[in-house]
């Protein structure tokens, strides 16, 4: 049990002694005033009191027994002829606890029982009927009712806070949760972002590294230029690089991307075309057409698809086409390969780009064109639904 739980236990039973104390008196102090004058006020009526009292501490753990053994009690009080207490004050705290607990319709069914044998034991010690329907009969129906209607009220406010308590437990779960969601889906971005990086770079630097080596005491120029093109996309992926570590380090703040964009594919065409394949670059872009993550996502797409161009195809050229058609930003990547030899089996990088569409609601396909080569083709929502 935790601290607040036994604190919470000692407060309800603290609360449950005062209460019992409370009856005890009240009806002590009824039996003291006598107020028919009987006389017989005597040690047993006052055991009575104190075993009223006494039963209230047991009231949240058997509302129902309470309530039968305070009922049997008052009867075999009256049975046993002490002073007139009503019926209402000694049973009223056991009413009033059954229907805290959930027990109403118990509640209810003891205090009609109740209240009818009242009426027919005054009926029988000759009391006037006016008296006992316009005064005995609604004074302790209106008590009882009373009480038994302060414990449904209790409940329900008991419940109404138990209910708010609970659904903010559960925000509080789905807020976290979709915290953890996004904290996933930002991994799984940064994720699939160095592995575009690092694999378009790492080609590039391959296939200058293979020119300047042939190159070298035959073409110097072109030594140097190979040479100077991995210099130049190497420093490029540095900074893409930092942009990432810095948003490792410090979460929530957007890394700074450059020209991560569909107006950076002429760039890398360039590095496709520096690498001996011809690209050819048709963009129909309009101005504002695009949100800022369909934008980096097709551009991921392009720059993934034309690292495989220049990996694996075997190809002279390649072709990259995006258009807005109806809303939707259309991508094609076709080169002039050998195309695959059967099945394709997504690796990382295919998988990649499928999954970067999925997220924002779009697809991506791919396989073999009819002349031997192969297409990469992504649909994208131009704009992300608010």
């Amino acid at each position: 049990m935790s601290r607040t739980e036994a604190t919470e236990g000692v407060d309800q039973r603290l609360l449950d002694a005062l209460f019992g104390v409370g009856v005890g008196l009240a009806v002590a102090l009824v039996i003291a005033a006598d107020l028919d004058e009987t006389g017989r006020a005597g040690v047993g009526a006052y055991l009575f009191a104190v075993g009223f009292g006494v039963l209230v501490l047991f009231r949240r753990r058997a509302p129902r027994v309470v309530l039968a053994l305070t009922v049997l009690a008052l009867f075999v009080y009256y049975a046993l002829d002490f002073p007139p207490v009503g019926i209402a004050l000694p049973v009223a705290a056991a009413f009033f606890s059954a229907a805290e607990a959930g027990r109403t319709l118990w509640a209810i069914r003891v205090a009609i029982f109740l209240v009818a044998v009242s009426v027919f034991a005054l009926v029988e010690e000759g009391r006037p009927a006016d008296y006992l329907f316009s005064y005995e009969l609604l004074t302790n129906a209106a008590l009882v009712a009373a009480a038994i209607a302060l414990g449904v009220s209790v409940r329900s406010r008991r419940e109404a806070r138990e209910h708010q308590e609970q659904l903010h437990r559960v925000q509080v779960a789905e807020q976290e949760r979709r915290a953890e969601q996004r904290v996933h889906e930002e991994r799984m971005r940064i994720a699939r972002d160095l592995h575009d990086v690092v694999g378009h770079t790492l080609s590039v630097i391959a296939v200058h590294g293979n020119v300047a080596a042939e190159a070298v005491g035959q073409d110097d120029d072109a030594a140097r230029r190979a040479v100077q093109q991995i210099r130049d996309v190497t420093s490029a992926t540095m900074r893409e690089l930092r942009a990432t570590v810095k948003v490792l380090r410090s979460p929530g703040v957007e890394p700074e991307r450059g020209a991560v964009g569909l107006s950076g594919v002429p760039q890398l065409a360039e590095a496709g075309r520096e690498a001996g394949i011809d690209v050819d670059v048709d963009l129909d872009i309009p101005a504002g057409s695009l949100d800022g993550a369909v934008d980096a996502a097709a551009y991921r797409i392009v720059q993934e698809s034309l690292t495989n161009v220049m990996r694996h195809s075997g190809a002279t050229r390649a072709h990259v086409r995006a258009a807005v058609v109806d809303g939707l930003l259309e991508v094609t990547v076709t080169d002039d390969g050998h195309g695959p030899a059967g099945d394709v089996r997504p690796g990382a990088g295919l998988t990649g780009m499928q999954e970067r569409a999925a997220v924002l609601g779009g697809r991506v396909t791919f396989g073999g064109s009819g002349d031997g080569g192969f297409t990469v083709r992504a649909v994208l929502p131009g704009r992300m639904e608010p």
